[in-house]
């Protein structure tokens, strides 16, 4: 799996209104806190900080996308606001695929940034996807998250981590292999051993 943070540039139609709302104040940061479906429309809560606060909220009052709209604070330079609308006609097709940003989600100026969760492959459908249909992207960060209970042995997993919560690993050491032999009750090379192995996984795992 990989996390990713996706910065895309976002086309103003009917799924994607707000975009439109964000490039009329390009200097305002609308940030989407959470987003769920609710009978045949989408709730979502929004935070923008704005320098003009009026103005923001008479823009969501105008917006005929909207069914609802509901400002729950306001105060200088921010304003939090509930909103209600059709469901969009790619949400669930989103969704379906597990492609949907994790929230929070921040769009400016026409330009949506989040970070998700996802495999290796549906980012490369994703990205794919985008390029083919000639949209905007940059990738600002991506982080490769690994599966540690399938690449160690059970053995291995107690080992290592008895080495490091005695301090094996600490420089200057904690421990000495002795030391860590004697604590586990076995001998001294077959803890070398055990840690060999698994260090030699975990080095490889890494690099690779």
């Amino acid at each position: 799996m990989v996390r990713v943070r996706l910065q895309v540039e976002i086309g103003v139609d009917d799924d994607n209104w707000l975009a439109g709302v964000s490039t009329d104040f390009p200097d305002a940061e609308f940030t989407i806190l959470t987003s769920q479906p609710v009978d045949d429309g989408v709730l979502e809560l929004i935070e923008v900080t704005t320098s003009d606060v009026d103005a923001i909220v008479r823009r969501f009052d105008d917006a005929s996308e909207a069914r609802s709209f509901d400002v729950l604070h306001s105060d200088d330079g921010l304003v939090l606001v509930q909103l209600e609308f059709p469901m969009p006609s790619t949400y669930e097709a989103r969704r379906s695929k597990g492609i949907l940003p994790r929230f929070p989600i921040s769009i400016r100026d026409g330009w949506a940034s989040g970070e998700q969760v996802t495999s290796q492959e549906q980012l490369s459908e994703l990205t794919t996807e985008l390029a083919a249909a000639d949209i905007p992207y940059e990738i600002l960060s991506l982080t490769q998250s690994y599966d540690s209970n399938g690449l160690l042995t059970e053995r291995q997993r107690e080992v290592i981590t008895k080495a490091v919560e005695r301090g094996y690993y600490d420089s200057p050491r904690g421990c000495t292999l002795v030391g860590l032999a004697e604590t586990m009750d076995v001998n001294q090379s077959a803890v070398s051993g055990v840690l060999h192995r698994a260090e030699s996984k975990i080095i490889k795992e890494f690099v690779s």
